[in-house]
């Protein structure tokens, strides 16, 4: 049988299918609102092909996340793809590309709201208002989420099913009132418009159109039935974004045809506002040119759109936001970034530090110069690189652990050689990584940018780990989790105390006890005996075992004083280290507390040989009463 792999965090269980639907539709839904435009200003008449490509990529993608989010329900996407495949170093370049994509998101989406709020004041089309207007949208949550106001779930639901409504109500009306294909044979001349470079480039921008895929995986550790509720939404999300992503395109082009302007090939849809496009308001301009005549029909229905585009664009902002603190927290957690970024506010109980540096300020960095394109390529650079890597780990985990039992395996698969080869990851790997390569080429500004974004990355992560940790760069290492009292909403229902005859052990059994009796859970109090290698493991040892009896005795008599359930148990293995992480898997605890004194000394275990391998291999959170001597 396979080890049973358990949760590393534990968070709350409580979402079911729709709200996991929800949640990405409302991330890679809004990003009809944007990428229209920036795609057709290098696709211009084979837009509707280039989201037609992109999307069997993102199908691919979908289901790569969907077995990799089933087989390790935990937040992460291809980063905790890559670090059970490869190793840590590979685990943090997709962790630092999917940090781009999350602060691209943030601002492609927040410099889009004023351009749909342009509806109520026309300079917030234009520069310098609309950089102003999206600085400000990205401010103001940053602010919310460290104060940590929290969204209404059934609120994401309601504008998720409202949004998916009013894309297909534009549709319908684009089918009735301006839908030519004539029209969309005339917008192409292959070759020329687009050129063959311009088509290429255009399929990973068109891939910003699926913005969002990782938000299911995210959310993996929140899922009630991962098994279940998470190919179900990968398959409702699918399904729904094609709908959208296959016949507005045909619309938007057919109002918005190609036309020879001075010898150049364009369409409104792509062109800035400067130059009198919609590049930055999309689907406004679809609304403008359906043909309705000017009056109260058209500017009511200019103002609803408005209003519903800058409202699911701030959510998606906030999606974002949200994003890259959790991937922050996470890349802090395993020892990626230095630990301060997974520092909570003393107050408000928030990684405030990790939402004010990459939520906040690189965003609006990244925002400064206005220029949609460029965010467009960057978003690719990033979203490429880490898609490749998912799929790379999964194709990995097919060859090196194909015998593990697994609950769900996407297909189509290959059998070779007794292995089930993943053709999707095989597939959507080989894509992928192509469509990076090709933004590298041909976008030089993103290829200098990208690149220098990731050597910063790496070189950080190098010196962090040698320098200060002084640990290899492909080791996994976690940092400890801490316990924060009562408002910590984490149900402990087992706590595992390792118990000594020290006054730090003491003090790790009266932190459990009074945790226990807070929260309800149950209490294992264990003792090891480590036998020496130069005797057998069951040799009689009657001084040490009275000794262990006499402490479970005594410290199991403790706990019970609480009014909690307590058990006593004595453990033989060499090492006290691995067998108390195996006592905590095997009994499916939450929580491990251990006593053990600071040495006044800087070299070697911080804590000491014993808890310091729990703090790096445990998977349940892990406590320390260190005692007075404690930083």
């Amino acid at each position: 049988m396979p080890r049973r792999r358990r949760r590393q965090q534990g968070l709350e269980r409580v979402l079911g299918t729709p709200a996991l639907f929800a949640t990405a539709y409302g991330n890679v839904g809004s990003s009809i609102y944007y990428a229209l435009g920036v795609t057709a200003a290098f696709a211009l008449g084979l837009t509707p092909i280039v989201f037609v490509v992109a999307g069997v990529i993102f199908v691919a993608t979908s289901l790569t996340y969907t077995e990799g989010t089933v087989r390790y329900p935990e937040a992460g996407g291809s980063s905790s793809f890559a670090r059970h495949a490869f190793n840590e170093l590979v685990s943090f370049g997709a962790a630092w590309a999917q940090m781009l994509n999350y602060i691209i998101t943030i601002a492609i989406s927040a410099f889009f709201v004023p351009h749909y709020l342009s509806v109520f004041w026309e300079p917030l089309r234009e520069n310098p208002w609309d950089i102003v207007g999206g600085a400000v949208v990205i401010a103001i949550l940053v602010g919310i989420n460290i104060v940590g106001v929290r969204e209404a779930a059934s609120l994401n639901v309601l504008l998720a099913v409202i949004d998916f409504a009013t894309q297909l109500l534009l549709v319908l009306l684009g089918f009735a009132l301006v839908f030519s294909p004539e029209t969309l044979v005339d917008n192409v001349e292959l070759g020329v418009a687009p050129t063959w470079n311009q088509f290429l480039l255009a399929i990973p921008i068109g891939m910003i159109a699926y913005t969002g895929l990782e938000t299911i995986s995210n959310l993996a550790e929140e899922t009630r039935d991962p098994p279940r509720d998470v190919p179900r939404a990968y398959v409702w999300v699918a399904a729904a974004v094609f709908a959208i992503y296959l016949t507005l395109p045909v619309i938007a082009l057919s109002a918005l045809p190609v036309e020879q302007v001075g010898g150049e090939f364009q369409t409104l849809l792509g062109l800035p506002p400067e130059e009198g496009g919609y590049q930055n308001d999309p689907i406004l301009g679809v609304i403008e040119n359906l043909g309705i005549e000017q009056g109260a029909l058209l500017d009511g229905l200019e103002i609803y759109v408005g209003i519903l585009a800058a409202t699911i664009l701030f959510v998606a902002t906030n999606a974002g936001v949200i994003g890259a603190s959790r991937i922050t927290y996470s890349m802090a957690t395993y020892r990626q970034l230095p630990e301060v970024f997974r520092r909570l506010h003393p107050r408000f109980k928030t990684p405030w530090l990790s939402l004010l540096v990459f939520a906040g300020l690189i965003s609006i960095l990244t925002l400064l110069p206005g220029e949609t394109t460029f965010l467009g390529t960057m978003y690719s650079f990033g979203a490429m690189l880490s898609f490749t890597i998912a799929h790379a780990a999964i194709v990995a985990l097919r060859y090196r652990r194909g015998d593990e039992e697994m609950v769900f395996r996407a297909r189509p698969n290959l059998r070779v050689k007794g292995v089930d080869w993943p053709l999707f990851a095989i597939v959507g790997g080989l894509a992928t990584g192509a469509a990076w390569l090709v933004v590298v080429v041909q976008e030089e500004g993103t290829r200098w940018a990208g690149l220098g974004w990731l050597a910063l990355g790496f070189a950080g992560y190098a010196i962090y780990r040698r320098r200060v940790l002084k640990v290899p760069l492909t080791a996994t290492v976690r940092a400890p989790v801490m316990v924060l009292g009562p408002s910590l909403t984490v149900e402990y229902r087992t706590i595992v105390v390792p118990v000594v005859r020290t006054a730090e052990s003491e003090e790790a059994l009266v932190a459990a006890a009074r945790l226990a009796a807070e929260r309800g859970s149950r209490v294992a109090v264990v003792h090891v005996i480590e036998v020496p290698l130069d005797l057998p493991l069951d040799v009689q040892l009657p001084d040490a075992e009275a000794e262990a009896d006499e402490i479970l005795d005594q410290s199991t008599a403790f706990v019970e004083g609480y009014g909690i359930r307590a058990v006593g148990r004595l453990l033989r293995a060499r090492a006290a280290g691995p067998e108390i992480v195996a006592e905590a898997d095997r009994r499916n605890a939450e929580l491990v507390i251990l006593g053990a004194p600071r040495p006044k000394v800087a070299r070697g275990p911080i804590f000491g040989r014993t808890v310091d391998y729990v703090l790096k291999h445990s998977a349940s959170r892990v406590l320390i009463a260190a005692g007075r001597r404690a930083a």
